[in-house]
């Protein structure tokens, strides 16, 4: 299989889009001429013309509207928000107008628009540049989330995305970019409902999504060679989120920790361990429990950074502390 990366992934996800249906276009911040801010779009503009891949003024809350509007319009966009702390700049159109009009409208219009953007800590950004929002945007009705933290993912949600009739909000960690392995060619379907379980494992469920899937696997490794058998699911949609993959793992392994970069307090990782606890609480051997970033604005200097990160370490340590003496 040939290799590549999560960037060409993506880029060519786009390509596929823009060249099966007329309707689809890119827009957002620099993803013309400079080929986007993380090198997504590179080479698109050449390739299919501004009309289908337009640079847009540094204004999250107008670019995101002009999206919501053409995908009423009856056009398929895919907005480009440089990273997900700007995109609070454009949260009254997402969460009050694309997410609430089939609604509203009492079931009349949807708002198909895919929104990306990228996410998390790790490469010493500091704090406005480096959080992960992601539980923010998987509370609100209306709106699906998904989190591709693979090859494959990067390569096939878009399209899918792209034909869902209601908005969908695409988080890609920035970390994972550089990500690089073998993709099938031509690349496997994907779809946008279920997790993945993306490591098979005994003795107990580490659950985790974006680009908390490749320390999750790191110590699921580590594990191994201590003779414990992580299984790794990948929620991958965290809206609305696949629970039947999650409780079918737990079934099998009897212990579950969740690992999420978010904060704490109000996360994913509480809503998965509550829904574990509501339906499963008595095939548990051992009581759930998270590992998740620091509660704290994301530090610039890197050993801050790091320690504010749910590291392979701090997972490994969990873990063995579920396992019991």
């Amino acid at each position: 299989m040939p290799r590549t990366t999560y960037r060409e992934a993506l880029r060519e996800a786009h390509r596929e889009a823009l060249q099966r249906d007329p309707r689809v276009f890119l827009m957002g911040e620099d993803v013309g001429r400079y080929g986007g801010s993380y090198a997504v779009s590179k080479g698109l503009l050449a390739e299919f013309g501004e009309a289908r891949i337009r640079d847009t003024p540094l204004s999250e809350l107008g670019f995101v509207g002009a999206g919501i509007g053409a995908a009423l319009g009856g056009l398929r966009p895919i907005v480009e928000i440089m990273t997900v702390n700007f995109s609070l700049l454009a949260l009254d159109p997402i969460v009050n107008t694309a997410a609430l009009y089939r609604h509203m409208s009492g079931g009349q219009f949807g708002v198909p628009v895919v929104i990306r953007m990228a996410t998390g800590a790790g490469r010493q950004l500091a704090a406005q540049h480096s959080h992960s929002l992601e539980p923010w945007y998987a509370h609100v009705p209306g709106l699906r989330v998904l989190a591709p933290a693979t090859l494959e993912d990067a390569r096939g949600m878009l399209w899918p995305a792209l034909q869902a009739p209601d908005p969908v909000i695409l988080f890609e960690h920035a970390q994972l970019y550089n990500l690089e392995g073998e993709l099938a060619d031509p690349p496997p379907a994907v779809d946008i409902r279920s997790a993945a379980v993306r490591r098979e494992g005994r003795d107990l469920t580490l659950v985790t999504y974006g680009g908390s899937l490749p320390r999750a696997l790191e110590a699921a490794g580590a594990l191994a060679a201590e003779g414990i058998e992580a299984e790794v699911v990948d929620l991958r949609v965290l809206r609305p989120l696949d629970m039947a993959t999650v409780l079918a793992s737990v079934g099998r392994t009897r212990r579950v920790l969740v690992v999420e970069e978010a904060w704490r307090s109000g996360g994913l990782a509480g809503e998965v361990l509550a829904r574990v606890a509501e339906e499963a609480f008595f095939e548990l051997d051992a009581a759930p429990a998270r590992v998740c970033g620091a509660e704290v604005p994301m530090p610039y200097a890197k050993h801050l950074e790091e320690a504010a990160m749910p590291m392979p370490a701090r997972i490994v340590a969990a873990a063995r502390a579920l396992m019991g003496p």
